[in-house]
């Protein structure tokens, strides 16, 4: 009885993962669409000024700004949720043998919520990153950068990253959702919040510069987008994530200096 609860809690939690995920992708595929249809038609894309904002064509408002700001927010769900899943999963399933138990049942939203207040938090510093590089005109209207000089100077630095201890420390954390629970457990619905947000801060120390490559290969270039979700799930979730990692910055250094020559 106990086991079919926890199945069906964790069912209901991936489910849930699943969709916010899906929607988020399903966003993204619109907006970037809408753009190339727009782009196709002889305009920078719209898309509620979109297009204009992105391509620097006007100096951002407020709006502007919530807007691209929502744009980060939502691609971070969908580039980061799936990875989180398996530690999601398994706060879930601790949670429910807790209230089996009969301690305090916390819902597994409040950890979530945690993790996804880092990258929302991220996703501000993003927008901000991007209005300053559009503003001295080393972002294109497709949103990559037109100077060779700053994509090099973030394939190398990330490159270099993937083989510091700091990325290392962060990745085994995130690769780890047993040990984080063991070490990390905080009762209650404050704890469960704290927990998420410590797992998604050793996340962001883990993926945060290969999030920056993203104004490389183009903000709202899909495969772009894809290939980099896909490598930071390998990283966490394959058995030789680690090097799998170690492996690719060796490539980013090469792809900067690449750019250079």
């Amino acid at each position: 009885m106990i086991e079919d609860v926890v199945k069906r809690d964790r069912l209901v939690v991936l489910a849930s993962l699943l969709l916010v995920a899906a929607l988020a992708w399903a966003y993204l595929i619109n907006m970037a669409l809408g753009m190339s249809d727009m782009a196709g038609m002889g305009g920078a894309g719209d898309m509620g000024g979109m297009g204009d904002i992105a391509g620097g064509l006007k100096p951002w408002t407020v709006a502007d700004g919530i807007l691209m700001f929502a744009m980060w927010a939502i691609m971070m769900l969908a580039m980061m949720l799936p990875s989180a899943a398996p530690m999601i999963l398994i706060f879930a399933r601790v949670n429910a043998k807790q209230r089996d138990k009969g301690n305090v049942y916390v819902p597994t939203a409040i950890f979530t919520a945690g993790y996804v207040i880092v990258w929302t938090l991220f996703s501000l510093l993003a927008t901000a990153a991007q209005w300053g590089l559009q503003n001295a005109a080393l972002l294109s209207p497709a949103m990559v950068s037109t100077s060779a000089y700053l994509g090099a100077a973030l394939f190398i630095a990330a490159g270099i990253y993937q083989w510091t201890p700091l990325k290392q420390a962060c990745l085994k954390h995130c690769r780890s959702p047993l040990e984080f629970i063991m070490h990390h457990w905080r009762p209650g619905r404050a704890g469960a919040l704290r927990m998420g947000l410590g797992h998604g801060a050793f996340c962001l120390g883990c993926c945060w510069s290969v999030m920056a490559l993203l104004f490389v290969g183009g903000v709202m270039n899909l495969i772009w987008v894809a290939v980099i979700t896909i490598f930071v799930a390998a990283e966490k979730m394959f058995p030789h994530g680690p090097w799998i990692g170690r492996t690719a910055g060796v490539a980013m250094i090469a792809a900067g200096v690449y750019l250079l020559a």
